[in-house]
């Protein structure tokens, strides 16, 4: 996890989060160490550029259009690219847990009478299974499957099958392009600064929230 960042300003008053929309690697589940371990080997497969061990903290500073361009992953083969990460992560699913604190944070906030859902562009089966029983069960509604820059998309069918609008929906999520979605269909938005994307790169696109714990996650419900 980064160092201390302080809180960004709270989100204004909108009448309470009554849906919350959580990524999924890399906000709940602990998939990064596993993402740097495999994505020299889908590099050679798919074409682009490998990563070299000093350049994985370079890159966490980056918004998803500059990582691409670092790497040169031309935008056609992204779907194929994240069809194998899927499958990949498949076969390592025992590997990869979630963060700790993730079950007892969800269950909070549903207690709290929040509708609690994922949009991720990983897919349903992988994140049922290392959420497990417990956690799965507090978990409303899916979008999985959602492309590199396709969760606004998702978002909007959320907020549509919850009837929730976005006025009292919060997006929570690792990386600039869940905040850039979150903004782009009207809801807040919280990063937190323990997955994919450095700190102080989330604070620089001034989230509403900026957390650095998952027990802070709660707090944006009230209670």
């Amino acid at each position: 996890m980064d160092g201390a960042f302080p809180s960004t300003q709270r989100a204004p008053d909108r009448g309470g989060h009554r849906l919350a929309i959580f990524d999924f690697d890399g906000t709940l589940a602990d998939s990064f160490p596993w993402f740097v371990g495999v994505l020299n080997g889908v590099a050679d497969r798919y074409g682009f550029n490998r990563v070299q061990a000093d350049e994985v903290e370079l890159l966490r500073g980056y918004d998803a259009r500059k990582i691409m361009r670092h790497l040169q992953v031309p935008g056609w083969k992204l779907p194929f690219i994240a069809n194998h990460m899927r499958r990949l992560m498949a076969s390592d699913i025992d590997g990869i847990r979630l963060f700790d604190g993730v079950p007892d944070m969800l269950r909070a906030i549903t207690e709290r009478g929040v509708t609690v859902a994922i949009v991720s562009s990983n897919s349903v089966e992988n994140i049922r299974r290392i959420l497990g029983p417990e956690a799965t069960g507090q978990i409303a509604h899916y979008g999985c499957g959602a492309s590199l820059f396709g969760k606004a998309a998702k978002f909007r069918r959320m907020l549509r099958v919850t009837g929730i609008p976005a006025s009292h929906a919060i997006g929570i999520g690792d990386e600039v392009r869940d905040i850039e979605a979150a903004r782009k269909v009207g809801m807040a938005c919280a990063a937190v600064a323990w997955g994919y994307t450095r700190g102080d790169a989330l604070a620089a696109r001034h989230p509403d929230r900026l957390l650095t714990r998952v027990e802070e996650i709660p707090g944006l419900f009230g209670g």
